[in-house]
């Protein structure tokens, strides 16, 4: 095995993991307040409320499907009578399913980040550095299923996934990973990327989004309009010029 793997496989998951934590740690002490979504949708929420669901929803299910596939062995699944076939029959379909969803609602929200000039003016220099990657570790991971599932050409749970709990170990498998097709380490690698960059982006709002929407910010803006009811401040009186002062004074004598 080469120096490059060793590198790529067994020392850089560990440079990611502490700069997540450390650059998070770093922002919640100096952006406490830009743990925020620094939401748009006072611009356009259409768009918004159809791409928004998708992909955060779709993006759930496929994290979920990836906490079940790397961190349960293939032989846990095993005790509960729990064939390949099957197993990869719905990682397939759900895996499948979620994945389109988000790559969809991502879509759309890309559209209209583009396409609504008030969008894409609030679209920020890390917005142009995160979205790409997002969309690279999607479509890559789209592929590895599309391409290895059905056709059983790869098994992830004997290669990557074995790689993924050596982590924990502190002793990873770099070997596992080396082995694996082109696609599945462009996707892991693509991720690692996307995790380096998270602490700095707008997906940092991921880790307080659970609780924090009870307590979201408040969102502050002036109506155009005066509602009814409202108690308007008196118009100011002018000031007099300085000879209608003095003639003002002079009639009172």
């Amino acid at each position: 095995m080469s120096h490059v793997h060793t590198a790529l496989w067994g020392v850089l998951p560990y440079l990611v993991l502490t700069l997540l934590v450390a650059g998070t740690a770093w922002r919640y002490r100096y952006d406490r307040f830009g743990f925020t979504t620094r939401s748009s949708q006072l611009h356009e929420h259409r768009l918004l409320r159809i791409g928004g669901p998708l992909f955060h929803y779709g993006l759930l299910f496929v994290v979920a499907g990836h906490a079940i596939g790397l961190l349960i062995p293939e032989e846990a699944t095993e005790r509960v009578h729990v064939t390949e076939a099957v197993y990869h029959a719905n990682a397939l379909l759900l895996g499948g399913v979620s994945g389109v969803a988000a790559t969809a609602g991502l879509a759309l929200l890309l559209y209209r980040r583009v396409s609504r000039p008030a969008v894409r003016a609030a679209t920020s220099r890390g917005d142009r550095v995160v979205y790409p990657v997002l969309v690279t570790v999607i479509v890559a991971g789209l592929t590895a299923t599309a391409t290895t599932l059905p056709a059983g050409r790869y098994d992830y749970r004997e290669g990557v996934s074995v790689w993924f709990r050596s982590l924990f170990a502190l002793d990873p498998d770099a070997g596992a990973m080396a082995d694996a097709p082109l696609v599945f380490q462009l996707h892991t690698l693509f991720g690692m990327v996307l995790f380096a960059l998270w602490p700095f982006s707008r997906l940092v709002h991921a880790f307080t989004a659970p609780l924090g929407y009870l307590n979201r910010p408040y969102v502050v803006y002036r109506s155009r309009a005066p509602r009814s009811g409202t108690v308007q401040p008196p118009e100011p009186r002018p000031v007099p010029a300085p000879r209608a002062r003095a003639r003002a004074r002079a009639l009172r004598r």
